[in-house]
C-alpha cells in the first residue's frame, strides 16, 4: 500500500494553513510521503492511503470549500482512512456547551462521512488579516462574548495529535 498522505484545509488568514504545515511535517517524520494543499485546489484523493481535512471556522461551521471538496470526493473519503481538525476561536472550554457547540461545527462533515480521528484546536485571530467585513464581525463578536484577539494555538496539543493519527 502507498505510503502517501494527502492533507488538505481551508483557511482565510493563513492560521490554518499553518496548523496543517504542521501536522503534514509530523507525518513526514513518521516516514509518510504528504502532499499538503490548499482545499480550493481540489487535489485528487486518489493513490492517498489516508487523508486529513482541516478547516477553520466561519460563521459556525467549516468553510464552504472544504465542504464542497468533501461532497466531491464523498465516496473517495469513505474508502480512505480520514482524521478530521477543525481551527476555532470560541467554544474552547470543556464544559458541555463548548463541547456541544465543538461537536456542531461538523456535524455537516460527519454526515457524509466518518472521521478515523478528530481534533479542536483553538485558533489565532490577528484582525489586520481579516477583510473589513470580517474586521467588523468579529470586533462585534468579541465585544458580545468578551473573546480575545490573539494567537490561541498550542502547538504541543497539534504536534501530539499528528504524532498519532494513522498509528
Amino acid at each position: 500500500m502507498s505510503n502517501r498522505i494527502l492533507v488538505t484545509y481551508a483557511g482565510r488568514t493563513g492560521s490554518t494553513a499553518e496548523v496543517a504545515k504542521i501536522i503534514s511535517e509530523l507525518l513526514t517524520s513518521r516516514g509518510f510521503v504528504v502532499d499538503l494543499k490548499p482545499a480550493k485546489e481540489k487535489p485528487s484523493v486518489e493513490g492517498h492511503r489516508a487523508v486529513v481535512l482541516g478547516s477553520a471556522i466561519r460563521m459556525g461551521g467549516w468553510l464552504p470549500e472544504m465542504i464542497e471538496f468533501i461532497r466531491t470526493n464523498q465516496i473517495a473519503l469513505n474508502q480512505t482512512p480520514t482524521a478530521i481538525f477543525t481551527v476555532h476561536i470560541f467554544n474552547t472550554g470543556m464544559d458541555p456547551a463548548s463541547r456541544a457547540a465543538r461537536k456542531a461545527y461538523t456535524l455537516p462533515v460527519r454526515k457524509m462521512l466518518t472521521p478515523v480521528d478528530e481534533a479542536f484546536f483553538a485558533g489565532k485571530m490577528d484582525p489586520a488579516k481579516l477583510s473589513l467585513a470580517d474586521r467588523v464581525l468579529s470586533r462585534l463578536v468579541t465585544m458580545d462574548t468578551g473573546q480575545k484577539v490573539g494567537d490561541f494555538r498550542d502547538w504541543d496539543q497539534i504536534r501530539g495529535w499528528a504524532e498519532t493519527i494513522f498509528s
